[in-house]
This record gives C-alpha cells, sequence and structure tokens, in this order.
C-alpha cells in the first residue's frame, strides 16, 4: 500500500504549527492546542475516521481562539491534500449521517480539486464552554480552501449546541473515512471525467 502519511508545519506570526496524519491509522491522536473543546472534536475525527491525527499548535489565544482554529483547519486541510497525492485510487466522495440523542447532523464530502464549504447549522448557543461556534465556520473553511474539496455540513435538528457540533465532527469524521478510502476497482484510475483533480 503508497504510504498515505503527511507532516505540514505551518508558522506565521499568530500560530506556529505541526500536523501529521496517517489516512490508515488505527485512530490514535493527540493534540496540543489550547482550544480544550476543539481538541475533543478532532478526537473525533480521528476516533470515527479511522485516522491518526497529531497536532501541536503554539497559538495567540491570549487574544482569542480564532487563529489557532482557523490555522489549525488551514494546516489539516494542507496535511489531507499532501497524503492523498495525485489521489488516484480513492473513492472520492464521502457522506455521512450521525445522531447524538436528539440531534442529527448530515456531512457530504468531494476531494473535487475545488473548494467549497456549505455550512447550514444554527448552534443554540454562542459558546461551546469557552470556544466561539462562529470558529467551526473558520476551521472548515481553512479545510476546504487548502485540502481542495467540496464540502456540505447540515444539521437537520437538534436543541444541545454540545451534541450539534459532535454529531457534524463524528459525521465529518466518517466521510472523510469513506472518500480518502482506496477502491480497488478504482486502483490506478484517477475518479474523474475531467482527468485531473
Amino acid at each position: 500500500m503508497t504510504d498515505r502519511t503527511a507532516t505540514i508545519q505551518r508558522n506565521t506570526l499568530e500560530t506556529q504549527i505541526t500536523v501529521n496524519i496517517n489516512l490508515d491509522g488505527k485512530g490514535d491522536s493527540h493534540f496540543e492546542t489550547g482550544v480544550p473543546f476543539l481538541e475533543h472534536m478532532l478526537d473525533q475525527v480521528a476516533r470515527h475516521g479511522m485516522m491518526d491525527i497529531m497536532i501541536e499548535c503554539n497559538g495567540d489565544t491570549h487574544i482569542d481562539d480564532h487563529h489557532t482554529v482557523e490555522d489549525i483547519g488551514i494546516t489539516l486541510g494542507q496535511a489531507f491534500a499532501k497524503a492523498l497525492g495525485d489521489k488516484k485510487g480513492i473513492t472520492r466522495y464521502g457522506h455521512a449521517y450521525v445522531p447524538l440523542d436528539e440531534a442529527l447532523s448530515r456531512v457530504v464530502i468531494d476531494f473535487s480539486g475545488r473548494p467549497g464549504l456549505t455550512h447550514d447549522v444554527d448552534y443554540k448557543r454562542a459558546y461551546i464552554g469557552e470556544l466561539d461556534t462562529d470558529l467551526f465556520n473558520e476551521f472548515f473553511q481553512g479545510f476546504v480552501n487548502h485540502a481542495l474539496t467540496t464540502l456540505h455540513i447540515d444539521n437537520i435538528r437538534g436543541r444541545n449546541a454540545h451534541h450539534i457540533a459532535e454529531t457534524i465532527f463524528k459525521a465529518f469524521g466518517r466521510c472523510l473515512r469513506m472518500a480518502t478510502t482506496l477502491d480497488e476497482r478504482m486502483a490506478g484510475i484517477l475518479p474523474t471525467t475531467k482527468g485531473k483533480l
């Protein structure tokens, strides 16, 4: 099997980030970001995506969490783009519905080579713990811009903001797993009629 791992370092005046991923991992994760609820959500992505994700970030969280959350999305997206390489043989599309008590969310992804985000979620409060729920959109926008994916996120129902966020990140992990899985029937074939993704 082709090695589908990546290490990306991204350093700015606002954040210094290292991301390591293994798309064919066991769901292991380790995070040091200074944003505990984001780490809880990223753990869901690793576990349900069955991929290993390690992220270390030293960010300007003394100002707020915005730069850290957005830049982690950017760097994680870059890591996916590198680990997938030429994308030959991948399933390309992924989708998942995930419930948690009263909440239900759907996430659909296409490693299309074209960045696009539809994030249709009404969080029921402005903060979960100390994390501003507006920052989830910044995380996913950073990811799609640099992984070059089309991503649709819809919360179908839910009252509890924590439950809503958790269903989204679990579904995100599961659809990533589906989309990045190597399809034996597509071995060596690029899953597009355009000739390029």
